[in-house]
């Protein structure tokens, strides 16, 4: 009797965990993706002449398998493969997301759009929730302005700390992060769900900037607070690009962060995967970059990993 309830037990564990709502990650690498446009060095050479090793733009999907609703975060230069690879994954031909929502105007998080236009899909009113000076951007610039005239898609207003309610199990709020911010703010995202709670940094200036004081402490309550941490990854380190002076680009290096979140508390560092890859990054390849990373506790982000 015992042991039939404890099998009991288990099927109905696997039952809530498969009904649980969850993050599927559609894209792992920076703007510009793999193959980069005009890059020839070996990180990209061989990409251009196997298409199976392309790595999609940073992108995420939140799926309710029960309302089998989705939500994605980011429209990238990828839109087209994602949304396929969402398709396969649900198992639905004809499934679109509820609703995209934007990090910011850089063109690997926003360009994705014009797939929506008359030119590709034409879509319906797709909502695009975006931050005020976000919205802005897309109202009085072409081509973004034509799919609002045009009714391919409708404009959501968000502010920084206000829940968005998706369904009944799945609440989106965004945040401002400090970025270069030339076109708009740029968000971050926190993500509850039911059953877990996902944070989303694919873009951030130094972590100092965005707290000068007492960094450390506030990033670990921060990250803690959360069961998954995806955070900007684009470069391991400032040697990376050569002769680029990284004050023009001065996202915190993967080994920055993780000498950073060393000295925390509270947040255990296999919660933590570093997302937004660039091209030129070695954490995606084998090598001793990626050992160094995981041995110290820390995740990759992988494409179509499922974080339940």
């Amino acid at each position: 009797m015992k042991r039939l309830v404890c099998l009991a037990l288990v099927s109905l564990s696997f039952f809530v965990k498969a009904q649980a709502p969850y993050v599927l990650i559609l894209g792992i690498t920076q703007d510009g993706g793999l193959p980069h446009t005009g890059c020839e060095k070996p990180c990209c050479k061989v990409a251009w002449k196997d298409p199976n090793l392309k790595v999609p733009v940073s992108c995420l999907a939140i799926i309710d398998p029960v309302s089998k609703q989705s939500w994605m975060i980011d429209a990238t230069p990828d839109y087209g493969m994602q949304l396929q690879m969402l398709r396969k994954h649900m198992q639905d031909s004809t499934h679109l997301p509820s609703a995209i929502f934007l990090t910011h105007a850089h063109i690997g998080h926003y360009a994705g759009l014009m797939q929506l236009g008359k030119e590709v899909m034409s879509a319906r009113q797709m909502p695009v929730y975006a931050l005020p000076r976000m919205l802005k951007f897309l109202t009085t610039n072409g081509p973004w302005s034509q799919l609002v005239s045009l009714g391919n898609i409708k404009l959501q207003s968000m502010n920084p700390g206000e829940q968005v309610i998706c369904n009944a199990r799945i609440r989106i709020s965004p945040f401002l992060v400090p970025h270069r911010d030339e076109f708009s703010e740029t968000a971050g995202f926190s993500i509850s769900t039911d059953a877990k709670k996902y944070i989303f940094i694919p873009d951030i200036d130094k972590w100092e900037k965005w707290y000068p004081e007492q960094t450390a402490g506030k990033l670990d309550s921060l990250f803690a607070a959360h069961d998954y941490v995806l955070i900007d990854g684009t470069f391991y380190n400032s040697r990376e690009l050569g002769g680029r002076d990284l004050r023009e680009i001065p996202h915190p290096t993967v080994t920055e962060s993780m000498q950073l979140f060393a000295s925390f508390k509270n947040t255990n560092p296999k919660n933590v995967y570093f997302i937004h890859l660039n091209h030129s990054n070695p954490l995606l390849r084998s090598g001793p970059e990626r050992d160094n990373v995981l041995k110290k506790g820390f995740r990759l982000a992988e494409t179509e990993m499922r974080l339940d």
